[in-house]
């Protein structure tokens, strides 16, 4: 026959599962960070080929074939005139937009120091939950007897840990785990009427600790 686990080293269990998928997290979220940046700077190298392809090249003028072309003098302004302005120098704001276009629909990256601090508030959180359920592990538990009633929680059902909790206060211990748990019926003093029908509401289920392992 096999012994069964006891619930603290089930607890210590837990905990070391707990850190282990924490350092998981963690590696998932640098990868991830990684691969974003890899396809930023993808997206970056295709969009400057493109732009590359895209711009228009300097046309090359034809021979002359011998023919020589009057010269054409640059038209003089008239004296006390305006000087003619320098024609406007056509830009190309398209790969700008698309790469600030590209940015904002990236999400926001978290730097190597907010991941490595987020890593570490993680790990020390598995570390002290890990500790925690040792020192239960390390801690004597006993197992005592009585009867604490169940409190009914906010869903409607009965909250036993809380019960055990008291059954172990009252033994001089500080918390407890339920191991046996009982149920009665109560019922209030107008169902002794003679002849009165009973309402559902005329009696109640209430649950009871009798046994919890104390520490």
């Amino acid at each position: 026959m096999m012994a069964r686990p006891t619930p603290l080293i089930t607890s210590a269990t837990l905990a070391i599962t707990r850190v282990t998928l924490a350092i998981t997290r963690v590696t998932l979220a640098i990868t991830r960070v990684t691969l974003a940046i890899t396809r930023v700077t993808l997206a970056i190298a295709l969009l400057l080929a493109t732009a590359g392809a895209g711009w228009p090249q300097a046309a090359v003028p034809p021979p002359s074939l011998g023919i020589q072309e009057p010269d054409v003098q640059p038209a003089v302004p008239p004296p006390g005139g305006p000087a003619p302005s320098a024609p406007a120098r056509e830009e190309n704001p398209g790969l700008i937009n698309e790469i600030g276009k590209l940015f904002d629909k990236l999400p926001p990256l978290k730097s190597p120091q907010e991941t490595i601090e987020d890593f570490n508030s993680r790990a020390r959180e598995a570390a002290k939950g890990a500790s925690d359920s040792l020192s239960n592990l390390a801690r004597p538990s006993s197992m005592v007897s009585g009867r604490a009633i169940c409190p009914v929680a906010a869903n409607g059902s009965p909250d036993c840990k809380l019960g055990a909790d008291r059954l172990c206060q009252s033994k001089g211990y500080k918390e407890g785990k339920s191991l046996i748990t009982d149920a009665a019926q109560s019922c209030s003093a107008k169902v002794l009427i003679p002849g009165r029908a009973r309402k559902l509401d005329d009696c109640r289920t209430d649950n009871y600790v009798t046994s919890a392992l104390c520490q």
